[in-house]
């Protein structure tokens, strides 16, 4: 029986990693207020049941002048039957090192070790966690949309439970093209907890197009999908 269930996981993992793409790159403006601040590269690589993604935000426009950064955040990982599956995730910042982050995720203990301001400690890892690069990819994963979607997801310091709601699904235009897309939002319960917007291409394995962070202080950040190649 044991045999059985064993191949039967990697039966299951061996589906869900050949269903998803070989490569995805896409490259995306950030905007505030209507104003470009930021260009968002993004690359997905799988190869075989391994995953590797890295996202990487540097200045542009009117806030290059005052603050000239890049933000570089890597995911490496495995797939599995339950989708994408975390092993490291790390933080940079070309501005401002005392702010990276490396995390380490110990799947058979479930503990996350955590490196920040070099300081080390572990932190308790509930199944399926998320990091910040890989929870809008593990959207490709799933098949249809379902009316609420919950994940765990880290920081690389702590992990927070996210719960989205599906709002609609429209037809978006983007300088990439037009996408029919699924529009989820994240589920608040206090107004102290930052809101989220996601359009995911139906037809492009659910890559987001779109993504509305609003932050209880105030600032709002708008992610529009510019280029797209999926292979």
């Amino acid at each position: 029986m044991r045999r059985w269930l064993a191949f039967a996981f990697l039966a299951l993992a061996a589906m869900a990693s050949h269903a998803l793409p070989v490569e995805i790159s896409a490259e995306y403006k950030l905007v505030s207020a209507g104003i470009t601040i930021g260009i968002v590269t993004e690359t997905f690589r799988r190869e075989g049941d391994t995953y590797a993604i890295r996202s990487t935000t540097r200045s542009e426009g009117p806030l290059k002048v005052f603050l000239d950064d890049n933000i570089t955040l890597r995911s490496r990982g495995r797939i599995n039957g339950e989708g994408l599956q975390p092993l490291e995730f790390e933080q940079k910042r070309a501005g401002d090192a005392s702010r990276d982050i490396v995390a380490t995720f110990d799947w058979e203990r479930g503990v996350m070790h955590s490196r920040y301001k070099g300081e080390s400690r572990e932190v308790a890892l509930p199944q399926a966690t998320q990091d910040r690069v890989s929870v809008m990819y593990q959207f490709m994963t799933r098949g249809k949309a379902a009316p609420m979607v919950e994940m765990n997801m880290s920081n690389g310091r702590k992990v927070d439970r996210y719960t989205y709601r599906l709002v609609e699904e429209v037809r978006l235009t983007t300088p990439a093209g037009e996408f029919d897309t699924v529009h989820y939002e994240r589920v608040t319960a206090t107004a102290k907890e930052s809101k989220a917007g996601l359009w995911l291409a139906r037809d492009r394995f659910n890559i987001p197009v779109r993504v509305v962070f609003d932050d209880p202080k105030g600032l709002k950040l708008e992610q529009v999908l510019l280029q797209l190649q999926v292979r």
